[in-house]
């Protein structure tokens, strides 16, 4: 079963063809980086403008050498994400959908991240699986039991994670998107540097605006150290703050819940040190998955395909 997916949540315009929830075809990506660099962040009249410019080449691109009668269903992200952007994208898969006879499958955004560890991957993902999906829009814990059947166990009461580290680069002069930059400034820094705050939230919830505030309030006491080494260390030792948050909670559920394997999704989870942390700490004989490549990890539509096949 071929399915033509289409996401435009945030800042991607995306559309992409995925065979049986896995074989990925086409998956075409086109990014709002070098728009949103200009203001620092995501500024959604203009997400939404640029999403009406890109939607039909993206589409036209991942049709490529298909025709629409191997197409069997269209998905497409219906919700969470800044409604401008999902209109868009709604609107293209609504028109598809008619002009070519198919089968609408709406699909929650957050969902698709959960998904994308089935992406190309060669063995079938076993339940019960414990997700840790971390990106600038959310930083959740879900517990999978079967497809279809997500428990959320927990999520951010404020910042999300990725949302953090664009702030934190910002307070560093650093480019955005803060997730890489961050990420390449610790490999030079000391992660011990500074000890920045963990908050500590009941059950499985995170909070980052303490930790965001932590360092603020830092970067102000010594506004005259301003140095590459300095800017570094800073960088590293948020990162691990913000790393050890997330996979403390990661690693509190697995002592409550007998699951099979781990898996991280969403925009932080190609970050490196969070990656190597939350493997570290996972008991022997629990199987760990992240996406099997980059372009899985951000924002995408073939995890919605995906999604769509799983669910359908």
């Amino acid at each position: 079963m071929k399915i033509l997916a289409i996401e435009s949540s945030c800042d991607e315009t995306a559309a992409s063809v995925v065979e049986d929830g896995k074989r990925v075809i086409s998956n075409v990506i086109s990014s709002q980086i070098s728009e949103h660099k200009k203001t620092g962040g995501v500024v959604p009249e203009v997400a939404a403008r640029e999403h009406m410019k890109f939607i039909v080449p993206v589409v036209k691109k991942a049709m490529e050498g298909l025709s629409w009668d191997e197409i069997d269903a269209i998905a497409v992200t219906k919700t969470p994400g800044l409604v401008g952007s999902l209109v868009v994208g709604q609107s293209a898969a609504s028109a598809l959908a008619l002009a070519h006879d198919k089968p609408l499958i709406e699909v929650n955004h957050i969902h698709g991240h959960l998904y994308s560890n089935w992406l190309d991957s060669e063995d079938e993902p076993e339940f019960p699986a414990l997700v840790l999906t971390v990106s600038g829009g959310h930083s959740d814990l879900f517990l999978m039991h079967g497809h279809g059947d997500f428990e959320q166990l927990g999520g951010t009461k404020d910042d999300a994670a990725g949302e953090a580290f664009d702030k934190v680069a910002r307070m560093l002069g650093m480019d955005y998107p803060g997730g890489p930059a961050i990420e390449k400034a610790a490999l030079k820094g000391n992660k011990e540097f500074v000890k920045f705050p963990r908050a500590q939230m009941q059950g499985y919830d995170y909070s980052f605006s303490g930790l965001k505030t932590a360092v603020l309030y830092y970067l102000r006491d010594h506004e005259d150290e301003m140095t590459d080494g300095f800017k570094n260390d800073v960088a590293a030792s948020f990162q691990e703050a913000i790393c050890d948050s997330l996979v403390g909670k990661a690693v509190k559920a697995l002592k409550n819940y007998d699951v099979k394997e781990v898996h991280m999704a969403g925009g932080c989870s190609a970050n490196g040190r969070l990656r190597e942390i939350l493997q570290d700490r996972l008991p022997e004989g629990v199987k760990f998955r992240h996406p099997a490549k980059i372009s899985y990890c951000t924002d995408n539509a073939a995890m919605i395909a995906a999604v769509a096949f799983y669910l359908r």
